[in-house]
Protein backbone atom coordinates (compact mmCIF):
# COMPACT_ATOMS: atom_id res chain seq x y z
CA UNK A 1 0.00 0.00 0.00
CA UNK A 2 1.85 3.23 -1.01
CA UNK A 3 2.20 5.69 2.39
CA UNK A 4 1.34 9.27 1.26
CA UNK A 5 3.63 10.41 4.05
CA UNK A 6 6.83 8.45 2.64
CA UNK A 7 8.02 11.34 0.71
CA UNK A 8 6.72 15.01 2.25
CA UNK A 9 7.61 18.51 1.90
CA UNK A 10 9.63 20.37 4.46
CA UNK A 11 11.53 23.93 4.09
CA UNK A 12 14.64 22.02 4.18
CA UNK A 13 13.57 19.89 1.20
CA UNK A 14 11.89 16.57 0.22
CA UNK A 15 12.73 13.79 3.13
CA UNK A 16 11.62 10.13 3.56
CA UNK A 17 11.34 9.84 7.25
CA UNK A 18 11.62 5.85 6.87
CA UNK A 19 14.92 6.44 5.28
CA UNK A 20 16.12 9.35 7.72
CA UNK A 21 16.79 11.05 4.50
CA UNK A 22 16.74 14.51 2.20
CA UNK A 23 16.03 14.48 -1.17
CA UNK A 24 18.59 17.31 -2.57
CA UNK A 25 17.94 19.29 0.28
CA UNK A 26 18.09 23.05 0.49
CA UNK A 27 20.20 23.31 3.67
CA UNK A 28 23.06 20.55 5.17
CA UNK A 29 21.92 17.71 6.72
CA UNK A 30 23.36 14.07 7.79
CA UNK A 31 22.12 11.62 5.48
CA UNK A 32 21.58 13.38 1.78
CA UNK A 33 20.66 11.71 -1.73
CA UNK A 34 21.29 14.15 -4.44
CA UNK A 35 20.41 13.60 -7.93
CA UNK A 36 22.70 16.21 -9.59
CA UNK A 37 24.69 18.93 -8.63
CA UNK A 38 23.31 21.98 -9.72
CA UNK A 39 23.18 24.55 -6.94
CA UNK A 40 19.37 24.27 -6.13
CA UNK A 41 19.97 20.34 -6.20
CA UNK A 42 23.00 19.84 -4.10
CA UNK A 43 24.16 22.25 -1.11
CA UNK A 44 27.94 22.19 0.51
CA UNK A 45 27.80 20.67 3.87
CA UNK A 46 26.36 17.66 3.98
CA UNK A 47 27.65 14.72 6.16
CA UNK A 48 26.79 11.73 4.24
CA UNK A 49 26.36 12.53 0.40
CA UNK A 50 25.24 9.89 -1.87
CA UNK A 51 25.46 10.60 -5.31
CA UNK A 52 27.27 9.56 -8.60
CA UNK A 53 30.98 9.82 -9.18
CA UNK A 54 30.27 12.48 -11.90
CA UNK A 55 28.12 14.70 -9.04
CA UNK A 56 30.57 14.17 -6.43
CA UNK A 57 33.14 15.69 -8.96
CA UNK A 58 31.32 18.98 -9.84
CA UNK A 59 30.26 19.34 -5.77
CA UNK A 60 34.25 18.62 -5.18
CA UNK A 61 34.89 21.72 -7.41
CA UNK A 62 32.46 23.80 -6.45
CA UNK A 63 32.34 23.34 -2.95
CA UNK A 64 35.85 22.58 -1.96
CA UNK A 65 36.51 21.28 1.72
CA UNK A 66 32.83 22.14 2.19
CA UNK A 67 31.51 19.74 -0.26
CA UNK A 68 30.88 17.23 2.23
CA UNK A 69 32.20 15.40 5.07
CA UNK A 70 31.75 11.70 3.04
CA UNK A 71 31.11 10.69 -0.18
CA UNK A 72 29.79 8.07 -1.00
CA UNK A 73 29.46 7.13 -4.99
CA UNK A 74 27.06 4.89 -6.42
CA UNK A 75 27.14 3.63 -10.20
CA UNK A 76 24.20 3.34 -12.13
CA UNK A 77 21.59 0.43 -11.70
CA UNK A 78 23.69 -0.74 -8.44
CA UNK A 79 21.24 -0.54 -5.34
CA UNK A 80 21.93 0.24 -2.02
CA UNK A 81 20.19 0.20 1.61
CA UNK A 82 20.04 3.25 3.31
CA UNK A 83 18.41 2.99 6.56
CA UNK A 84 16.29 -0.25 5.10
CA UNK A 85 14.52 1.83 2.08
CA UNK A 86 16.36 0.55 -1.50
CA UNK A 87 17.87 2.92 -3.85
CA UNK A 88 18.99 2.42 -7.28
CA UNK A 89 20.39 5.37 -9.30
CA UNK A 90 18.79 6.07 -13.07
CA UNK A 91 19.83 7.87 -15.46
CA UNK A 92 17.79 11.32 -15.94
CA UNK A 93 19.32 12.50 -19.09
CA UNK A 94 19.57 16.32 -17.44
CA UNK A 95 22.97 16.63 -17.06
CA UNK A 96 26.46 14.68 -16.98
CA UNK A 97 26.25 12.28 -13.58
CA UNK A 98 22.29 13.23 -12.76
CA UNK A 99 20.36 10.64 -11.94
CA UNK A 100 16.57 9.70 -11.16
CA UNK A 101 16.24 8.02 -7.39
CA UNK A 102 14.17 4.80 -6.97
CA UNK A 103 13.06 3.92 -3.68
CA UNK A 104 11.43 0.44 -2.55
CA UNK A 105 9.98 -0.02 0.61
CA UNK A 106 7.37 -2.55 1.42
CA UNK A 107 7.04 -3.90 -1.89
CA UNK A 108 6.20 -0.11 -3.13
CA UNK A 109 8.57 1.55 -5.44
CA UNK A 110 8.81 5.59 -5.57
CA UNK A 111 10.80 7.07 -8.06
CA UNK A 112 12.17 10.84 -7.52
CA UNK A 113 13.12 12.04 -11.56
CA UNK A 114 15.05 14.79 -10.37
CA UNK A 115 15.35 17.00 -13.10
CA UNK A 116 15.44 15.25 -16.35
CA UNK A 117 15.43 15.58 -20.16
CA UNK A 118 14.25 13.20 -22.91
CA UNK A 119 15.86 15.48 -26.01
CA UNK A 120 19.20 13.13 -27.20
CA UNK A 121 22.25 15.13 -25.58
CA UNK A 122 25.16 13.03 -26.29
CA UNK A 123 27.43 14.89 -23.23
CA UNK A 124 25.46 12.95 -20.63
CA UNK A 125 23.99 9.50 -20.35
CA UNK A 126 20.63 8.94 -21.33
CA UNK A 127 17.40 9.13 -19.83
CA UNK A 128 16.37 5.53 -18.70
CA UNK A 129 12.58 4.37 -17.78
CA UNK A 130 11.67 1.83 -14.91
CA UNK A 131 8.47 0.81 -13.85
CA UNK A 132 7.34 2.86 -10.15
CA UNK A 133 3.96 3.19 -8.39
CA UNK A 134 4.22 6.75 -7.56
CA UNK A 135 6.34 9.04 -9.68
CA UNK A 136 7.87 12.21 -8.36
CA UNK A 137 8.22 14.30 -11.31
CA UNK A 138 9.92 17.52 -11.60
CA UNK A 139 7.41 20.08 -12.90
CA UNK A 140 9.75 23.00 -14.20
CA UNK A 141 7.52 23.08 -17.81
CA UNK A 142 4.68 21.06 -16.62
CA UNK A 143 2.10 23.41 -19.21
CA UNK A 144 0.66 22.20 -22.58
CA UNK A 145 1.68 26.01 -24.00
CA UNK A 146 5.54 24.32 -23.70
CA UNK A 147 6.73 22.49 -25.76
CA UNK A 148 10.78 22.66 -26.34
CA UNK A 149 11.79 22.84 -29.97
CA UNK A 150 14.83 20.20 -31.47
CA UNK A 151 17.91 21.44 -30.36
CA UNK A 152 19.84 20.52 -33.90
CA UNK A 153 16.86 23.42 -34.86
CA UNK A 154 17.45 25.89 -32.37
CA UNK A 155 21.38 25.84 -32.75
CA UNK A 156 21.31 26.40 -36.39
CA UNK A 157 19.45 30.46 -35.44
CA UNK A 158 23.24 31.11 -35.00
CA UNK A 159 24.48 30.77 -38.41
CA UNK A 160 22.43 33.80 -39.30
CA UNK A 161 24.98 35.98 -38.59
CA UNK A 162 28.69 36.94 -38.75
CA UNK A 163 28.82 39.21 -36.74
CA UNK A 164 30.12 38.39 -32.68
CA UNK A 165 27.67 36.59 -30.65
CA UNK A 166 28.11 36.96 -27.05
CA UNK A 167 26.61 33.38 -25.67
CA UNK A 168 24.69 33.19 -22.35
CA UNK A 169 24.54 29.99 -20.56
CA UNK A 170 24.96 27.73 -17.53
CA UNK A 171 28.43 26.88 -16.83
CA UNK A 172 27.40 23.57 -15.95
CA UNK A 173 25.35 21.33 -18.54
CA UNK A 174 23.90 23.71 -20.57
CA UNK A 175 27.18 25.65 -21.31
CA UNK A 176 28.84 21.59 -22.57
CA UNK A 177 25.89 20.64 -24.35
CA UNK A 178 25.92 24.14 -26.05
CA UNK A 179 30.25 23.09 -27.10
CA UNK A 180 28.91 19.82 -28.45
CA UNK A 181 26.30 21.26 -30.86
CA UNK A 182 27.95 24.29 -32.20
CA UNK A 183 31.02 21.73 -32.87
CA UNK A 184 28.37 19.73 -35.14
CA UNK A 185 26.40 21.86 -36.24
CA UNK A 186 28.54 25.33 -36.78
CA UNK A 187 31.60 24.12 -37.43
CA UNK A 188 32.79 27.33 -39.11
CA UNK A 189 32.27 28.96 -36.24
CA UNK A 190 35.07 29.72 -33.51
CA UNK A 191 34.13 29.62 -29.86
CA UNK A 192 35.72 31.24 -27.47
CA UNK A 193 35.32 30.03 -23.61
CA UNK A 194 34.58 32.29 -20.49
CA UNK A 195 37.78 31.14 -17.43
CA UNK A 196 34.57 29.82 -15.32
CA UNK A 197 33.64 27.69 -17.39
CA UNK A 198 36.81 25.35 -18.16
CA UNK A 199 36.95 23.87 -15.06
CA UNK A 200 33.47 22.00 -15.64
CA UNK A 201 34.85 21.18 -18.89
CA UNK A 202 37.72 19.06 -17.87
CA UNK A 203 35.66 17.53 -15.53
CA UNK A 204 33.56 15.90 -18.35
CA UNK A 205 36.86 15.27 -20.26
CA UNK A 206 37.91 13.52 -17.55
CA UNK A 207 34.89 11.01 -17.87
CA UNK A 208 35.61 10.18 -20.82
CA UNK A 209 33.32 13.26 -22.63
CA UNK A 210 34.66 14.66 -26.21
CA UNK A 211 32.74 18.12 -26.28
CA UNK A 212 34.51 19.30 -29.78
CA UNK A 213 35.82 22.60 -30.52
CA UNK A 214 36.65 24.88 -28.33
CA UNK A 215 39.38 27.75 -27.63
CA UNK A 216 39.96 29.69 -24.01
CA UNK A 217 38.88 33.31 -24.25
CA UNK A 218 41.37 35.95 -26.25
CA UNK A 219 40.55 39.69 -25.53
CA UNK A 220 42.46 40.55 -28.76
CA UNK A 221 40.53 38.40 -30.78
CA UNK A 222 36.97 39.48 -29.74
CA UNK A 223 38.17 43.10 -30.11
CA UNK A 224 39.90 41.88 -33.68
CA UNK A 225 37.73 42.12 -37.27
CA UNK A 226 37.39 38.05 -37.24
CA UNK A 227 33.67 36.97 -38.16
CA UNK A 228 31.94 33.81 -36.49
CA UNK A 229 32.96 33.94 -33.35
CA UNK A 230 31.35 33.43 -30.68
CA UNK A 231 32.15 33.56 -27.01
CA UNK A 232 30.55 31.55 -24.13
CA UNK A 233 29.77 33.25 -21.24
CA UNK A 234 28.04 32.68 -17.59
CA UNK A 235 24.60 33.96 -16.64
CA UNK A 236 26.86 36.66 -14.33
CA UNK A 237 28.69 38.23 -17.08
CA UNK A 238 25.97 37.81 -20.00
CA UNK A 239 24.15 40.11 -16.92
CA UNK A 240 26.67 42.50 -16.61
CA UNK A 241 27.15 43.39 -20.64
CA UNK A 242 23.69 44.89 -21.11
CA UNK A 243 25.23 47.66 -23.51
CA UNK A 244 27.88 45.58 -25.23
CA UNK A 245 28.21 47.05 -28.73
CA UNK A 246 29.09 45.23 -32.00
CA UNK A 247 27.91 41.87 -30.21
CA UNK A 248 24.69 39.77 -30.79
CA UNK A 249 23.73 38.77 -27.36
CA UNK A 250 21.57 34.97 -26.90
CA UNK A 251 20.96 33.12 -23.79
CA UNK A 252 20.22 29.91 -24.01
CA UNK A 253 17.43 29.33 -22.24
CA UNK A 254 13.45 27.11 -22.26
CA UNK A 255 12.13 30.29 -20.32
CA UNK A 256 10.72 32.69 -22.54
CA UNK A 257 11.74 35.82 -20.45
CA UNK A 258 15.16 34.94 -20.30
CA UNK A 259 14.80 35.76 -24.17
CA UNK A 260 13.34 38.90 -24.00
CA UNK A 261 15.64 41.80 -25.39
CA UNK A 262 17.84 39.01 -27.21
CA UNK A 263 19.23 39.49 -30.34
CA UNK A 264 18.35 36.06 -31.23
CA UNK A 265 15.98 33.66 -29.05
CA UNK A 266 17.42 30.27 -28.62
CA UNK A 267 15.43 28.12 -27.25
CA UNK A 268 17.28 25.61 -25.56
CA UNK A 269 16.41 23.25 -22.06
CA UNK A 270 17.66 20.79 -20.54
CA UNK A 271 14.32 19.93 -18.68
CA UNK A 272 11.18 18.16 -19.54
CA UNK A 273 8.06 20.07 -21.45
CA UNK A 274 4.74 18.77 -21.53
CA UNK A 275 4.89 15.81 -23.48
CA UNK A 276 7.82 14.43 -22.56
CA UNK A 277 6.02 14.23 -18.66
CA UNK A 278 3.19 12.76 -20.54
CA UNK A 279 5.92 10.22 -22.32
CA UNK A 280 7.75 9.68 -18.92
CA UNK A 281 4.09 8.86 -17.11
CA UNK A 282 3.29 6.14 -19.90
CA UNK A 283 6.36 4.18 -19.78
CA UNK A 284 6.56 4.35 -15.84
CA UNK A 285 2.87 3.36 -15.49
CA UNK A 286 2.38 5.07 -11.91
CA UNK A 287 -0.81 4.29 -10.26
CA UNK A 288 -0.16 7.68 -8.32
CA UNK A 289 1.86 11.46 -9.48
CA UNK A 290 3.80 13.33 -7.14
CA UNK A 291 4.69 16.88 -8.20
CA UNK A 292 7.65 19.13 -6.99
CA UNK A 293 10.05 21.54 -8.32
CA UNK A 294 7.18 23.53 -10.24
CA UNK A 295 3.27 24.16 -10.52
CA UNK A 296 1.80 20.79 -11.27
CA UNK A 297 -1.50 22.19 -11.00
CA UNK A 298 -2.09 22.03 -15.18
CA UNK A 299 -0.62 18.45 -15.19
CA UNK A 300 -3.72 17.66 -12.15
CA UNK A 301 -6.21 18.72 -14.24
CA UNK A 302 -5.26 17.14 -16.82
CA UNK A 303 -5.00 13.57 -15.54
CA UNK A 304 -8.34 13.99 -13.59
CA UNK A 305 -10.05 11.22 -12.85
CA UNK A 306 -7.67 9.01 -14.72
CA UNK A 307 -4.90 9.16 -11.79
CA UNK A 308 -3.91 10.62 -8.81
CA UNK A 309 -1.63 13.75 -8.70
CA UNK A 310 -0.69 15.29 -5.49
CA UNK A 311 1.74 18.92 -5.37
CA UNK A 312 4.09 18.41 -3.16
CA UNK A 313 5.10 22.10 -3.10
Amino acid sequence: MIDDDFIVETKIGLYCAKGGFYLDPKENVKEAVISHAHGDHACSGNVNVYCTKATSQFMSYRYKGFAAVAFHLQSYQQSFLLNGVKITFIPAGHILGSAQVLMEFENIRYLYTGDYKLQPDVTCEPIEFVKADVLITESTFANPLTQHPPAEQEILKLSSTTAHIMLGAYTLGKSQRLINLISEYLPQKRLLIHHSILPFIRIYEQNGINLGQYEHYDRKLMKANVADLIYLVPPMVYASNIKALNVVKVFASGWGNLQKNNGLKLYLSDHADWNDILKTINHVEPTQIWTTHGNGTELKSHLEGRIRVKLLN
